[in-house]
């Protein structure tokens, strides 16, 4: 069945590349209309999405002439090179006539439709840039050149109209939506583009957030993501003087909330569910000049409880797994937690390693890379790989969770059943916090629910690269030096010891770590693993 199942996926793709490229499909998408470029967007609404350059470049330092035919250019080059992002690094005071020069070249050479220069993410992500710059891409030009631009943005939108429920990643999607509604809006086409977008924006919503706003994939990054796009689209609105949706407005609220209680609140990045250290502070300083003001005071949001105060912040995953289809970047790591304190990572996870192809990312997945528990060296979830990601086949439910949060007292309390079928054991984790001692107490409790064989356990305390660890000679104490910090970590009953590891919190990199572990074999039929951190 697999078999013909590829059969006929591969029968359907030829067929479906096909007609992308026949006459009929162009004729298709080229049916626009003669309408004349009227909002001008501003291009520093798109600072929250690109990283300007200080020094500016004129675009005649470029040797741009045989570039599209360049086919030494590796993927990235070509993707960074077609989506046209890089005009927000020219010179404004840049020649207009060789901008649309490059511009006239690059549709004589990608009239009909290309699978590689076509790409749905690549087409969205020009439409913006191209409408975006106006100044250069625009301006001072002849009714020629302004003819066959205006319609050929057009053309684009339709391929993208055509395309966009085919697409599967919900990312494109949105920034398909985008480019969409800003075609609408630049060219008052309401009815076909504007409706369309902010309609398909409104499913996405729906599909890809849960009631309270939160990504159902439990994945901060794309959270943020989502919010810098719908705030990018109803300032669109705005600045063209059009009505906004109610349904961005809400959605913004919600996300809103979400991005005040993963970062605003502490700070710092969390590297929990495919997240990297990134630092928002300058998208901080983007919604405070565009007026957003966010507030979330609740302790437990998203999947995620969060204890405060000014010193120290206590962060624990108690949430059960998503769906199936929203676990392509989901990490294993139930229970697992973090500590900051005045601003440094004293516990933390090792963070997601981006790229499919690499061995590194499957790890990154793993219940080893997270501050949690694991049982003989098994993830508390099940992976299987589908079209080259690893998504979760066998996740887990939270069974049961509590938070306690007192001045002088802070509690966080929760249980997975992710090694009930194959070990019949739950896992409860309690971490208790003493702010006047500065004092952690956790409590690591496997409890079998059936008598089983014996088998072994480990409790991994992940550190970020540069923290220094060093056992006492005793060998029942493990010294952090955190900075201008001392920690002690401590574990009476069982063994601890310091391993090497491997650090993923930088994007599509990986450094070296140490991590604590305690390690034993479960005899009873409730193993208790207690644990202290203390500050020194």
């Amino acid at each position: 069945m697999i078999y013909i199942n590829r059969f006929f996926l591969n029968a359907f793709n030829q067929l479906r590349n096909f007609y992308l490229n026949s006459n009929f499909y162009d004729q298709k998408i080229s049916k626009t209309e003669n309408r004349d470029l009227i909002y001008k967007p501003s291009p520093y609404l798109l600072s929250s999405l690109i990283k300007y350059q200080k020094k500016k470049f004129k675009i005649d330092d470029y040797s741009l002439d045989d570039v599209w035919n360049d086919k030494n250019l590796s993927t990235k080059e070509y993707k960074n090179l077609n989506s046209f992002f890089w005009f927000f690094s020219l010179d404004l005071k840049s020649s207009k006539k060789t901008t649309q020069s490059i511009i006239t070249n690059w549709i004589n050479n990608n009239k009909k439709f290309q699978k590689k220069s076509w790409d749905f993410d690549l087409t969205a992500k020009r439409i913006i840039a191209w409408l975006s710059s106006y100044n250069l891409t625009y301006e001072e030009s002849d009714q020629n050149y302004r003819n066959i631009f205006n319609k050929f943005i057009q053309k684009q939108t339709n391929h993208l109209i055509s395309e966009i429920n085919r697409s599967k990643d919900v990312e494109d999607k949105l920034i398909g939506c985008a480019s969409i509604i800003l075609s609408g809006l630049c060219y008052k086409n309401e009815k076909n583009y504007i409706t369309f977008g902010s309609n398909l924006l409104k499913k996405i919503s729906k599909v890809a957030l849960d009631t309270n706003g939160f990504p159902r994939s439990r994945n901060i990054k794309q959270l943020i993501f989502y919010l810098k796009y719908f705030i990018l689209v109803k300032e669109w609105f705005k600045e063209s003087q059009t009505d906004i949706p109610e349904h961005i407005e809400e959605t913004i609220y919600l996300l809103g909330q979400g991005y005040a209680f993963a970062w605003q609140n502490i700070g710092s990045d969390l590297l929990f569910n495919g997240n990297n250290n990134s630092d928002n502070k300058e998208f901080d300083n983007y919604l405070k000049r565009l007026g957003y003001k966010f507030k979330n005071e609740n302790f437990d949001f998203g999947g995620y409880a969060i204890l405060r105060n000014k010193k120290i912040s206590l962060i624990m995953d108690i949430g059960s797994t998503p769906n199936s289809k929203y676990t392509e970047e989901y990490q294993s790591g139930a229970l697992s937690f973090e500590i900051i304190t005045n601003g440094k990572k004293l516990i933390s996870n090792c963070g997601y390693f981006y790229n499919n192809n690499s061995k590194f990312n499957k790890l990154s997945k793993s219940t080893a890379t997270q501050s949690t528990l694991v049982i003989d060296d098994n993830s508390s979830c099940k992976f299987i790989n589908v079209n080259k990601s690893w998504l979760v086949n066998k996740g887990l439910k939270i069974i049961k969770k509590n938070t306690v949060f007192e001045k002088n007292y802070w509690k966080i309390n929760c249980s997975h059943d992710g090694y009930l079928k194959k070990y019949n054991s739950i896992h409860e984790r309690e971490i208790e916090f003493y702010p006047e001692k500065m004092k952690f107490i956790g409590m690591d409790k496997i409890i079998k629910k059936k008598i089983n064989h014996n088998y072994r356990f480990d409790v991994r305390f992940h550190l970020e690269p540069g923290v220094k660890l060093m056992k006492t000679q005793d060998n029942k104490s493990i010294l952090i030096e955190l900075s201008d910090e001392g920690w002690k970590f401590t574990c009476e009953n069982f063994d601890i010891n310091i391993d090497n590891g491997l650090y993923f919190g930088n994007k599509s990199s990986y450094t070296e770590n140490q991590n604590i572990f305690i390690s034993g074999i479960s005899n009873n039929q409730t193993e208790n693993i207690k644990w202290e951190i203390n500050k020194i």
